[in-house]
């Protein structure tokens, strides 16, 4: 492996640091992010004083890349599992816990449904009736919904998937694409068989799916930032990327003093696709065409602490929290119970109960457009909705992330495909983070080393 004697890295997130990371040792590394503070949409702040998640709280478990770089980073024994507690959803009304052995959604056993009031009788028969359905091979890409409707009903599609969905990409069934949200179901799919019995099949997990760390997730990139020892320069706004005559790259940015160049060996846009694209406009047109064709969806989180003292909280539930289904026409699209969920979270605020709650779908950015008093106002009122009277918070703090995730819709892989293509004419540049290949905390570091080892490789 030849070793690079210098990269910039556009983008401070988890992605960027990551393959500032891989490359310690190996290059002088240079990070640029153009906000004050690095860790994208990793930030803890506090509320009533202790330390809150104000935007991705826990990491997945089921991908090592995660887990395995906060180890390595010195943050191991701050791993921490959730309380165990069931895939809660509020519909029609009430708080009812999903059966264990679902996939997204996608219950295994529909027989596990019976009483729950997830579905009604003609939806579980519907389920049901999923194995005696004719399968034929998905030839091509094609949206959730188009092909879920057909093998579980509609109802199911949308009690079930929509709100893990929205949950996870704050997308919809009918725009997400099968292939790239749901890669497991999809290649049952493509093999033409009843979906339902293949799901039956899989091996199930062991262990906690998601694992959090104690004092939030926004420790996690600073703490590979100081271990990776690159050099950071944050409030740096880079406006073009250029190729130099001798086969480099120059890169040219702002910052409150004054115009910056710097040239290095190598780059990284570990950016969003919508900056990615604007960069690479001059270097690359048809991967500036992919990556404009890449919508994102914006939304936002209520933080709230409550005085535990205050008779209103007597009734607040246990578990986790809530997924919300559109269909059901509420502002809130999920809930999560902070002091119930995570230990440390309880032991660092006792006489608060902290609970946050989730607003914005993908087609929803009407709902952003209210103030923050108003969103407060209105996750209020769907809390009480959902879990009975709680009072008023004695703190609240919105957190708006515009533009902060992508949408994998129909056709995302064989757009990121060509993109790759096209960047891979370029010698010594790379892309990495949300936009590939998964918009969990351990896609993006995975697409952060492989950023940083194909530019280690020239």
């Amino acid at each position: 492996m030849r070793s690079t004697r210098s990269v910039i890295v556009i983008g401070g997130g988890i992605s960027g640091l990551a393959a500032a990371w891989q490359l310690r040792g190996r290059a002088d590394v240079t990070v640029l992010e153009s906000e004050a503070r690095i860790g994208g949409k990793l930030r803890t702040g506090t509320l009533a004083g202790v330390p809150v998640d104000e935007g991705a709280e826990s990491v997945m478990a089921l991908r090592p890349e995660a887990v395995d770089l906060a180890t390595a980073v010195g943050l191991g024994p701050a791993l921490t599992d959730p309380a165990p507690a069931p895939v809660t959803v509020w519909t029609r009304g009430a708080l009812r816990a999903m059966p264990a052995g679902h996939m997204l959604g996608i219950p295994s056993d529909p027989a596990a449904l019976a009483g729950t009031g997830l579905l009604s009788d003609e939806g579980l028969a519907r389920l049901r009736d999923e194995p005696e359905r004719p399968a034929g091979p998905i030839t091509e890409d094609v949206a959730i919904s188009d092909y879920l409707i057909g093998r579980i009903g509609r109802e199911a599609v949308d009690r079930l998937v929509e709100p893990l969905l929205g949950g996870v990409y704050a997308g919809r069934t009918d725009r997400l694409s099968l292939r790239s949200a749901m890669p497991g179901v999809a290649r049952v799919a493509e093999r033409g068989e009843p979906l339902l019995a293949a799901l039956r099949g899989r091996p199930r997990p062991r262990g906690s799916l998601v694992r959090g760390i104690a004092g939030g997730t926004g420790r996690l990139p600073l703490a590979v930032a100081a271990e990776s020892g690159a050099r950071v320069l944050t409030g740096t706004t880079v406006r073009a990327v250029e190729r130099t005559a001798s086969g480099g790259w120059r890169v040219q940015a702002a910052t409150a003093d004054g115009p910056l160049l710097l040239g290095a060996d190598a780059v990284i846009l570990a950016v969003p696709a919508f900056a990615a694209a604007t960069l690479l406009r001059p270097l690359a047109p048809d991967a500036h065409i992919g990556l404009s064709a890449i919508p994102y969806a914006s939304t936002a989180v209520v933080t709230m602490a409550f005085a535990r003292e205050r008779s209103g909280l007597a009734g607040l539930p246990t578990g986790n929290g809530f997924l919300v289904p559109p269909v059901d026409g509420h502002t809130v699209k999920a809930a999560t119970f902070l002091s119930n969920k995570w230990d440390w979270q309880a032991k660092a605020a006792p006489g608060h109960f902290l609970l946050r709650a989730s607003v914005g779908r993908a087609g929803e950015e009407h709902l952003l457009e209210r103030t923050d008093r108003h969103l407060v106002r209105a996750a209020l009122h769907d809390l009480h909705h959902a879990v009975g009277a709680i009072g008023e918070p004695v703190a609240a703090r919105v957190t708006r992330w515009d533009r902060g995730l992508p949408q994998y819709t129909v056709g995302h892989a064989e757009r990121t495909a060509r993109i790759r293509e096209d960047l891979a004419r370029l010698s010594g540049l790379a892309v990495c983070g949300a936009a590939y290949e998964g918009v969990g905390i351990a896609a993006c570091v995975a697409t952060g080393l492989a950023a940083a080892l194909r530019v280690s490789e020239g």
